[in-house]
């Protein structure tokens, strides 16, 4: 659990827990929304919380969060363990995702799968030895089944995967 540190005391969860660059990106969502709606913001807030944290939410961030945006903190809590792109326990902090729906199957899904593990030394759900990439365990359909077998690291899509474009990526992601 969070320990409060003496000298920041007087300080507030989120003052202590969000860095000035992570609230100045939460405040640009913020101002997307009228004021009685801030918890439109929380899927911004998030993403910004998750960078800034190397990768996943602890339950800390996650109320920092949400006192940040003056929001219950069920409202984040439950956002953050519904969508798959927020991690909620430590992961890497390059995320890679094989989609493994039908349309990519068809296409070579598995051998993208069984290359990337091998490559990379890990299988789906796990994240490296030097924590920087997780291999996203489950990827549904994210609409790219024209660009078949396809991928997504760190929010980016990547089709018409080819052993050559994996070893590509992968070098832009290791370096």
């Amino acid at each position: 659990m969070y320990q409060v540190n003496p000298q920041t005391k007087d300080k507030t969860l989120a003052e202590q827990l969000l860095t000035d660059k992570t609230r100045t990106e939460i405040d640009h969502w913020l101002k997307k929304y009228p004021a009685d709606q801030r918890r439109s913001a929380v899927i911004g807030a998030l993403i910004a919380a998750q960078e800034q944290n190397k990768g996943w939410l602890s339950k800390e961030i996650m109320q920092a969060v949400a006192q940040y945006l003056e929001i219950p903190p069920t409202w984040v809590f439950e956002a953050a363990n519904f969508y798959s792109m927020f991690f909620t326990k430590p992961a890497g902090e390059h995320k890679l995702a094989i989609c493994t729906n039908i349309s990519c199957m068809l296409c070579g899904a598995q051998e993208v799968v069984d290359y990337v593990e091998e490559k990379l030394g890990i299988s789906l759900g796990e994240t490296t030895e030097d924590g920087r990439i997780t291999l996203v365990k489950e990827e549904e359909c994210v609409a790219a089944c024209v660009g078949a077998p396809m991928m997504i690291v760190d929010g980016h899509y990547h089709e018409h995967l080819s052993k050559e474009k994996i070893d590509e990526i992968l070098r832009g992601i290791e370096s």
